[in-house]
């Protein structure tokens, strides 16, 4: 009985030093922008504690000045579009990997998932004098198609493992009624894979949005989009309007990983309600 109770204090004394030293290691990641985000409200330009005062004139900087609009248009611009090309060429790669009889499958997912390993400085500037002979530098264009490459991996991996619990028969079962390939895939499959297709799109949507490195090097000064402007900003001029854009661009990725969470879940309540299912 000693012994019991003694491994039962030895196990809630380790979960209790476990738990806090995780806290640690997330209030020391974390804890930089807990510090800029208050700045963003300073009503002097100066990052400096204590604040003298409460403004958000930076805010309305921001939403105000036409090189901010511009670099935020060019941003949701790209992004949307980079998503819904990496949303349709990644569920087609998983779909095509997902069959028994693909050829070399684990060379070709080496290949897609690539961009995810190779540094985005060398994609970069292999795609730049790439785009440099077909004519796609300084164009929004090309920048779409850089993070079309950038994004669909995530696409790739998440429809993939959607994919891996989904019940074929219900194909069968579809074309048996007399359903087409591709009207069983929009009625049947992609319903039942859209948690994975929805998560794997918001991983891209966020990818684009955040991404500098290919902007650096394939963008003009006409596409610029946010995260290159906040490049330049701090290069140039360190304005606090940054700390107001880093502020909600903090807050956006954080209901975005909200959604992606919530869509994990519902596809694991959907796994689990399948297997629930009687044979």
């Amino acid at each position: 009985m000693m012994d019991s109770s003694m491994n039962l204090l030895v196990r809630r004394t380790a979960s209790v030093v476990f738990v806090g030293f995780c806290g640690c290691v997330l209030l020391f990641l974390i804890a930089p922008i807990l510090a800029i985000m208050p700045l963003s409200f300073n009503s002097e330009p100066f990052f400096t504690y204590p604040m003298p005062g409460l403004s958000l004139q930076w805010y309305r900087e921001f939403f105000t000045s036409d090189v901010w609009q511009l670099a935020l248009k060019n941003s949701v611009i790209v992004a949307v579009f980079s998503t819904i090309a990496a949303s349709a060429l990644g569920t087609l790669a998983a779909l095509g990997l997902s069959r028994r009889d693909c050829p070399l499958r684990a060379s070709i997912t080496a290949v897609l998932i690539s961009p995810m390993i190779i540094p985005v400085v060398v994609s970069a500037v292999g795609i730049y004098y790439f785009f440099a002979e077909i004519g796609l530098l300084n164009s929004l264009t090309g920048i779409v198609l850089a993070h079309t490459a950038l994004g669909a991996p995530f696409v790739v991996i998440t429809v993939t493992a959607t994919l891996a619990s989904f019940d074929y028969n219900l194909m069968r079962a579809a074309a048996s009624l007399g359903a087409t390939p591709v009207a069983a895939f929009f009625k049947v499959m992609l319903p039942g894979i859209l948690p994975g297709v929805a998560s794997g799109a918001l991983f891209a949507f966020v990818t684009s949005f955040d991404e500098v490195v290919m902007v650096l090097f394939l963008a003009g000064s006409e596409q610029r989009t946010l995260p290159r402007q906040m490049w330049s900003g701090v290069r140039e001029t360190l304005s606090p309007t940054i700390t107001a854009v880093a502020t909600l661009l903090i807050l956006f990725a954080v209901a975005l990983l909200v959604m992606i969470q919530w869509l994990q879940h519902r596809s694991e309540r959907q796994k689990a309600a399948t297997v629930a299912l009687p044979a």
